[in-house]
């Protein structure tokens, strides 16, 4: 019986499987193995091809028969191939890449380039800027070793790179409220890239973006690799085009939508019925925290103040930021405490539901905040430029719920 799989440490969050099965007719197993589990596997060598990611890159090429070119120049292997009982090893990684690279425009020829992390995908990248013709290649990792030197060492010397490539998990799920930089601290920065693709925008991504730089996720590099490693897998050649067609897919499939705008602007009705027409989960969440607190709107206002209220619905972001593929409707101040947005775009689509002052409710027992016209006209004038901030889209709601919604729709089906 033919395997084919993903072996590494950790892969309850991995992308692979849905990738894999996409580009071939064949069965993706998702095969966690731990320290002492990894020797027994490979000694069995009973499957038919399997890629390796973290943590295991390096530590598999004892057990290869062979490996290509530019895995061994590259010194990690993240494809094998079983032929007849000989395992052949390839770097992937490598390629990939490169794709993700020339596809965005992002030039590293004649430039300084920051690699953060040192390990078997690092490997990869490091041979790819090499091949790029940099002008210098600084890796910087935890551990001072292997040519990499320390982040005490980056920050006194190295704060005129121009692209920053993260090869390290820093920000990746369920740790994705971390970045590996403070992008401030590099005055020459043109391009920022992160292999992480889960979340589907990184910290330090959204941060690059922010700053109006070219900030470029994994997703794409984990798309063409996979590409690639099933022709290896598979004895054959696949066009190229099936990379983007994939990778906009599964961006589609797995971006939240998030709707922000003021209080009674429609964003729950408008989510309701956007997640009904993409067939998504739609979360509403103050009811969402109202289920969590055991306790009503108001009832959180009265005991623990708005600042109370204001920590749980950041406790809520951050939990919702980790879901994929839903509509959620935010309150009305969620765009008050920029880590909030943070978290939320990590897996996100931002749309502004914008409604005109005149036709927003101004008085809800509901909505402590919303006691009267006055007060909503001053929460309008404080959040207002938030709210135009953090959009992806601004959708105006001053017809119908369902114009609005289809336009959603529109533009989340391009």
């Amino acid at each position: 019986m033919k395997r084919y799989g993903l072996i590494g440490e950790k892969l309850s969050h991995s992308f692979s499987k849905e990738i894999h099965e996409a580009i071939a007719d064949y069965t993706y197993d998702l095969i966690p193995l731990s320290r002492e589990e990894f020797p027994r596997f490979m000694e069995a060598r009973a499957f038919t091809a399997i890629n390796v990611t973290i943590p295991y890159k390096k530590d598999v090429i004892p057990y290869l028969d062979a490996i290509d070119d530019a895995a061994k120049a590259i010194g990690a292997v993240n494809t094998i191939v079983n032929r007849n009982g000989r395992l052949i090893g390839y770097n992937t990684d490598y390629t990939g890449f490169l794709y993700m690279v020339r596809k965005h425009g992002i030039a590293l020829q004649n430039k300084k380039v920051l690699v953060i992390g040192n390990g078997g995908a690092s490997a990869a990248i490091q041979a790819a800027v090499r091949h790029e013709q940099a002008a210098e290649m600084i890796v910087v990792d935890i551990v001072k070793d292997n040519g990499a030197i320390s982040y005490e060492e980056c920050f006194a010397h190295h704060l005129d790179a121009q692209v920053i490539i993260n090869t390290s998990p820093v920000g990746m799920y369920p740790k994705s409220g971390a970045s590996p930089l403070d992008l401030a601290l590099f005055h020459c920065l043109e391009a920022v890239l992160d292999v992480v693709y889960n979340p589907l925008s990184t910290k330090l991504v959204l941060d690059a973006k922010d700053r109006g730089l070219p900030g470029v996720n994994g997703l794409e590099m984990l798309v063409a690799q996979a590409k690639q490693a099933v022709e290896h897998f598979l004895d054959t050649l696949i066009d190229d085009a099936v990379i983007d067609t994939l990778y906009k897919k599964i961006e589609r499939e797995r971006n939240n939508v998030i709707l922000i705008g003021m209080p009674s602007a429609g964003k729950t009705t408008i989510g309701q019925s956007v997640a009904q027409r993409c067939g998504k989960e739609f979360i509403d969440m103050d009811a969402y925290i109202v289920e969590n607190c055991g306790k009503s709107i108001p009832q959180i206002f009265e005991e623990s103040g708005e600042n109370g209220f204001r920590a749980r619905e950041s406790e809520a972001a951050i939990a919702l930021a980790g879901r994929n593929g839903a509509v959620i409707a935010t309150g009305g101040g969620i765009v008050k405490h920029k880590v909030n947005m943070d978290y939320l775009r990590q897996n996100g689509i931002v749309f502004f539901i914008d409604r005109s002052l005149d036709k927003l409710i101004t008085t809800d027992d509901n909505r402590p905040l919303s006691s009267s016209a006055q007060a909503v006209a001053r929460m309008y004038e404080e959040r207002i430029e938030l709210y135009r901030k953090y959009a992806d889209h601004i959708v105006n709601n001053n017809t119908t719920i369902d114009a609005c919604a289809e336009r959603i729709t529109e533009i989340l089906n391009r």
